[in-house]
């Protein structure tokens, strides 16, 4: 299992999947490299994909310190590319990962080809946020009444129905709960909304138009501040679009990615 070192010392975990040209894909807050076990295969068909553990989760340090950030997880993805041998690479990512990868497009362009971001936000100040109800609901005490409402969320009752799991986008069930926190901290404090318009890599954004864990209204809000930007939002679905969608959401990706 190899891992890169970040500035700070911590060790990084990553996989590599596939041939070709180089593809990161990015996990949502909270979340290890399995968020995309569902559909990396399909990447991995024409890509090399890369996958990562944030710090925090999965096979990574999970260091108790103030360096969890969106701009700091974009810093450690630099970090395994840099061990990979990578020097440049397509960036696709999802929820927090989108928010990590604007701040790799915007600060390192000399880093990304292309750049996807799918059911991501520009940050607080300027973006869509959830509502209080939906924030409410996340944090009952009931762990798993908590934990159907973010399966909900992520997925169409249709698909619930026929689906039992397990599921990958919940967030990694062994993380430690500073790291957990410390999660939530970082992505609630993202705000690349002045750095967006730095983004020089042709750049699609994807949200599913039923998403209101991270609400549909912040893809064109970004398409519009990214130079040059195409948006695609996917009927119906919701946070978890990449996966349930696939069959629909991958094609024009791989499209956009290849062409």
């Amino acid at each position: 299992m190899p891992h890169a070192r970040a500035a700070d010392g911590a060790a990084l975990h990553y996989e590599v999947h596939g041939a070709g040209r180089p593809l990161v894909l990015l996990s949502g807050q909270a979340n290890d490299l399995h968020w995309w076990d569902a559909v990396r295969d399909d990447f991995a068909a024409e890509f090399a994909t890369v996958v990562l553990d944030y710090r925090g989760t999965g096979g990574s340090d999970r260091p108790d310190t103030d360096t969890y950030s969106t701009p700091g997880f974009a810093r450690d993805v630099l970090a395994v590319l840099d061990h990979a041998g990578i020097e440049r690479a397509h960036v696709y990512g999802t929820s927090m990962g989108g928010r990590v990868a604007q701040w790799i497009a915007a600060d390192h362009p000399e880093r990304v080809d292309r750049l996807v971001l799918g059911c991501t936000s520009p940050g607080a100040p300027h973006g869509v946020e959830r509502g209080p109800d939906i924030r409410r609901a996340l944090a009952q005490p009931d762990a798993a009444a908590a934990r159907r409402v973010l399966l909900e969320l992520m997925y169409t009752p249709d698909w619930l129905a026929v689906h039992q799991g397990p599921f990958h986008t919940l967030g990694d069930p062994t993380m430690p709960g500073h790291a957990r926190g410390r999660h939530l901290r970082a992505s609630a404090r993202h705000d690349a909304w002045d750095a967006l318009p730095r983004i020089v890599a042709p750049t699609l954004v994807v949200h599913g138009t039923d998403d209101t864990f991270n609400p549909a209204a912040n893809a064109p809000l970004i398409a519009g501040r990214v130079p040059g930007a195409r948006l695609h939002l996917v009927p119906g679905a919701r946070h978890a679009y990449f996966e349930e969608f696939a069959k629909v959401a991958t094609p024009p990706v791989l499209e956009f990615l290849t062409g």
